[in-house]
């Protein structure tokens, strides 16, 4: 029996970026719990352009091929985990571009965030991003994993190594993924 698909998707596109690590990191936890396939999206290399569908995307009347693309890596996903940096006080454009792209592919599947930045973790821009998520149907996990400070969470080898605090929150917040996605998984 094939377990449900998470998708855990590195919104920064920007160089330098930590968000590689972070996903990382988070991609490693949600295989040792042996819930979900999991796969990594990075819009970096999926290189979405400025939304430029002609029709709204409810009308799934796509016409671009990376449009098409995304629309089928979202719809064999049972879940996801956003992986967003915090910019002035909300989550980033390409993460919101990444969004906006489609409609009905992310209805009522379960969502959780991690987020992380300077001081604040990245909360700011998780209840930014909390927002969206809600207007596009999706469930919101509670819990949530907020990492501030992140470039100093790295070792020597660029890998992120948070603390246990921060393992109990991703624990946390994979579990309820998992409960979630089994049961739309089982309804499906």
């Amino acid at each position: 029996m094939s377990k449900p698909v998470l998708q855990v998707i590195i919104g920064s596109t920007r160089p330098g970026r930590v968000g590689s690590a972070v996903a990382d990191w988070i991609a490693d936890r949600a295989r040792e719990r042996g819930d979900f396939e999991v796969e990594v999206t990075d819009l970096a290399v999926l290189d979405l352009p400025i939304f430029n569908e002609p029709d709204h995307p409810r009308l799934r009347r796509y016409v671009h091929q990376h449009t098409k693309d995304w629309s089928a890596i979202v719809e064999r996903s049972d879940a996801f985990v956003f992986v967003i940096p915090e910019y002035n006080h909300s989550f980033n454009a390409a993460t919101k571009n990444a969004l906006d792209y489609l409609s009905q592919e992310w209805q009522h599947k379960p969502a959780g965030i991690v987020s992380y930045g300077g001081a604040a973790g990245g909360v700011r821009a998780a209840g930014m991003l909390e927002q969206v998520l809600g207007a596009l149907r999706m469930v919101t996990a509670a819990d949530s994993v907020n990492i501030p400070s992140v470039r100093e969470r790295l070792d020597d080898a660029g890998r992120l190594a948070p603390g246990q605090e921060f393992e109990h929150a991703a624990a946390a917040m994979l579990g309820e993924l998992a409960a979630s996605a089994e049961t739309l998984y089982a309804a499906a």
